[in-house]
């Protein structure tokens, strides 16, 4: 059974490595080389999404929306870059065996953790999702900017195709759950359900 997992598991990475290896040899530039280290860095640490999240805690009508980003991210930080990576202990593309790019060839620092799933891709689509719910037309823009971020993770060769494919589907299910859980928050203690005690006379 282990070897029936290992071969499967072996043949999604060779596939992987293959998409990798074509964006490496059709799509370099010099200006993706100068731009895709600007568009990842929007997602250390999940910075860009922190900022606007702070921002929409700021004002009445995006509180919720900046709440929900927040618990969003909380849960991506703690389930897949404390729980998932640790469990599955994936190793990064350009640390495979015969892989196209070698760490010194990196156009930034090579990242010291695991690689399942992608942390920058699970923070973007978290946040947007959150953004996505009750702002669509921002929400939808945020989806864009999650994209690019993505994309430059594989740009980048840190990260497989399906690193940003776990990424999305766990962003998009704890942005869904933030939103949820900020909304029970509110629900519970809307002033609406304080009722007013009635006084004996």
């Amino acid at each position: 059974m282990n070897s029936f997992f290992e071969a499967i598991f072996n043949k999604i990475t060779d596939t992987d490595m293959s998409i990798l290896r074509a964006i490496h040899y059709n799509m370099r530039s010099d200006f993706l080389d100068w731009l895709m280290p600007l568009v990842t860095r929007l997602g250390d640490a999940g910075i860009i999404w922190i900022i606007v999240a702070v921002i929409f805690l700021c004002f009445k009508k995006t509180r919720k929306t900046g709440a929900a980003m927040g618990v969003a991210m909380i849960f991506g930080l703690a389930i897949g870059n404390g729980l998932i990576k640790n469990l599955v202990a994936r190793t990064r593309p350009f640390d495979m065996v015969g892989s196209a790019m070698r760490p010194s060839q990196l156009l930034v620092a090579p990242p010291e953790d695991y690689s399942f799933p992608s942390g920058h891709t699970l923070a973007s689509f978290a946040a947007a999702t959150a953004i996505y719910k009750d702002h669509t037309l921002w929400g939808f823009i945020a989806y864009v900017v999650a994209g690019f971020i993505a994309f430059s993770r594989m740009y980048l060769y840190v990260h497989y195709p399906t690193d940003i494919l776990g990424g999305i589907i766990l962003g998009i299910l704890l942005g869904l759950l933030g939103c949820k859980i900020v909304q029970i928050v509110a629900d519970r203690f809307s002033p609406d359900r304080i009722k007013p005690q009635k006084t004996q006379e």
